[in-house]
């Protein structure tokens, strides 16, 4: 053989070699996502189970910071042509997301073209309905969702010589055991808050079916307008802000900067993210209880049902079809029962579907663990109404800092709370507008 030939069947073997690679190369799905820490872990654990289930396609999850800094990164990543497939978006950035036209690939559509058997029935409706369009149509894929709750220090109820298996279910007997608990002194506070506007403002509307906005809470309509002013409003936060005047309410921070009240037991009651539970646990050496938020039982109707917080994956557009139909088998994988009941166990978020609700609760998870089915019973509570559905509103990350600013007035004596929900309207609304404006 001439050395021309040689180097030229080297060549062709070499292609070969090549060609049999590209064919066996797996198909990348890149996953921009918010979850740091364990949380962080536990998804990348998904995906490497998702890659190591089959051959075709690999998810590369990638943490980008919080939910803000990744749902701005992918926007400008979609502008400069460098998008992700699918980002993890939290419930506050739905309406953006929604009217980002052209940009989102609606997760109906994309599991209609691409998967076999897909049920939206499948998933719980208070979940979905949340992320859904006017006809009911799933536009992102509910991965962490989550619902405020009520824990509580079980060990300073007793103290208190309150029955700890009987936790408090009204906000009047949320007051009555708070006072019990301060006066015996088996804590210095009754309760705080986590995430105030969504819990005190935002579920407290929905728990008491009021609307939280006008239209549906925003559902049918960019003219809608905030409704949180209400006399049921006013009443709650001035009740809020006595309590807090007498030492049983403790404010701690917008966020969860709460947590570290309850932790270390100086206060007895704390109200948030069910899908903190996981913290609650790990940094408490206290028995803890779980129980569903109070409400007033003056108010007709109450309590309706909580929403959701959390966040969806949603996919973006302009990639091609053999990778959209590798985010469709994703999908799949993260709805099958076993992988959904596994992560609302671990974590404390809610199972998006009923079979992983049933798959927890034939194996015994909820019996063995007191209170973690209290997320999915207090969501399914009543069918959700136009005031319990959930929030379809523009610009919302920057209004609910507005709505901190004016809460935080009240707390601190510089407002009545009347005059801090108005002036909290009045500058929410002016965003609302701005975002009408833009999206017109």
């Amino acid at each position: 053989m001439s050395f021309t030939r040689t180097i030229l069947a080297g060549t062709s073997a070499m292609a070969l070699m090549l060609a049999a690679g590209a064919a066996n190369a797996q198909t990348q799905i890149q996953f921009w996502h918010a979850m740091g820490g364990e949380l962080g872990e536990r998804t990348a654990a998904i995906a490497e189970e998702f890659n190591a289930a089959q051959d075709e396609y690999e998810v590369v999850p990638t943490y980008r910071g919080n939910y803000t800094e990744t749902m701005t990164a992918a926007i400008a990543a979609f502008r400069a042509g460098e998008q992700p497939h699918i980002v993890q978006v939290f419930e506050v950035g739905t309406a953006t997301m929604m009217a980002a036209r052209g940009a989102i690939y609606p997760v109906y559509e994309l599991m209609n073209e691409h998967a076999d058997g897909f049920d939206q029935s499948d998933y719980l409706p208070s979940v979905v309905g949340y992320y859904a369009d006017s006809d009911g149509n799933m536009l992102s894929m509910p991965f962490n969702s989550s619902t405020p709750v009520m824990y509580y220090n079980k060990d300073a109820f007793e103290a208190a010589g309150l029955d700890p298996e009987m936790p408090p279910k009204t906000w009047d007997e949320v007051v009555e055991a708070s006072r019990a608990i301060v006066e015996s002194g088996a804590a210095t506070c009754g309760f705080t808050t986590g995430w105030q506007s969504w819990v005190q403002l935002e579920n407290f509307s929905a728990y008491h079916n009021v609307p939280f906005a006008t239209l549906n809470n925003g559902f049918d309509g960019l003219e809608t307008e905030f409704a949180f002013n209400s006399d049921l409003h006013v009443r709650h936060v001035s009740n809020m802000k006595e309590w807090a005047d007498e030492g049983l309410f403790e404010y701690g921070g917008r966020r969860s900067d709460s947590a570290p009240l309850f932790y270390s037991g100086e206060c007895a009651i704390y109200m948030n993210s069910s899908a903190a539970q996981a913290g609650v646990n790990a940094n408490t050496d206290f028995e803890v209880g779980v129980a569903m938020l109070p409400y007033y039982d003056d108010v007709p109707g109450a309590p309706q049902n909580s929403i959701i917080g959390g966040a969806t994956l949603w996919v973006l557009q302009g990639k091609d079809e053999a990778e959209y139909a590798g985010v469709a088998a994703f999908f799949e994988f993260l709805s099958r029962p076993e992988v959904q009941a596994s992560w609302h166990q671990d974590t404390g978020y809610l199972p998006i579907t009923q079979a992983a609700f049933e798959l927890s609760e034939s194996e015994g998870f909820y019996a063995q663990n007191p209170g973690t089915d209290v997320s999915v019973r207090q969501m399914t509570l009543n069918e959700p109404t136009g005031n319990s559905r959930g929030l379809r509103l523009g610009n919302f990350v920057q209004i609910r800092d507005i709505i901190n600013e004016e809460l935080e007035a009240v707390w601190a004596g510089q407002k009545t709370p009347q005059e801090g929900l108005d002036t909290a309207v009045e500058r929410g609304n002016d965003m609302l507008r701005q975002f009408q404006a833009d999206n017109s």
